[in-house]
């Protein structure tokens, strides 16, 4: 399928030329899907296991990280479209971008919530991803901690 492709009903902007944020990369995430067409559509916590590689200069900032049974983790879908106003979903009808949860947005930021099964040297091994193989990795959340509003404890790994 030709993802770069405007489908009917789908409008589009061109981009503006400022921009406001610096992010920085801190990892890469390796998974199977070398395309958008293997990508499932949402990550699922029985999938397969992926590899979150840290940077060097960041493994330091894991120090902890495997008390967490899960993890949310914020990438950025650098193959998707930027452009587009309102989309088509394969399901049919029009609906505008922030109505959907499509990589295609002005910001190609997701947040997938993942199962930690391991760390091993700088590497998380997790489960519930759905994106290409070799996309950047801009955080990592736990997704609870002692230190959350409202926690209950429940999301630490058993000890």
């Amino acid at each position: 399928m030709d993802w770069q492709a405007t489908r009917p009903g789908e409008t589009e902007a061109p981009l503006p030329e400022r921009t406001d944020a610096r992010l920085v990369f801190i990892g890469r995430i390796r998974t199977p899907f070398a395309t958008r067409d293997d990508c499932p559509r949402q990550g699922r916590q029985d999938g397969p296991i992926c590899q979150v590689e840290i940077d060097a200069h960041w493994q330091p900032a894991l120090k902890g990280i495997e008390a967490f049974a899960e993890l949310d983790l914020l990438y950025w879908m650098h193959e998707a479209r930027r452009d587009l106003l309102t989309q088509t979903p394969r399901g049919g009808g029009t609906l505008g971008t922030f109505a959907l949860r499509s990589p295609v947005r002005p910001n190609p930021i997701a947040l997938s919530r993942v199962k930690l099964e391991g760390v091993e040297d700088g590497v998380l091994l997790v489960r519930g991803l759905d994106c290409l193989d070799g996309t950047p990795l801009l955080d990592i959340k736990p997704f609870r901690c002692s230190h959350s509003h409202g926690t209950t404890g429940t999301s630490h790994a058993a000890s």
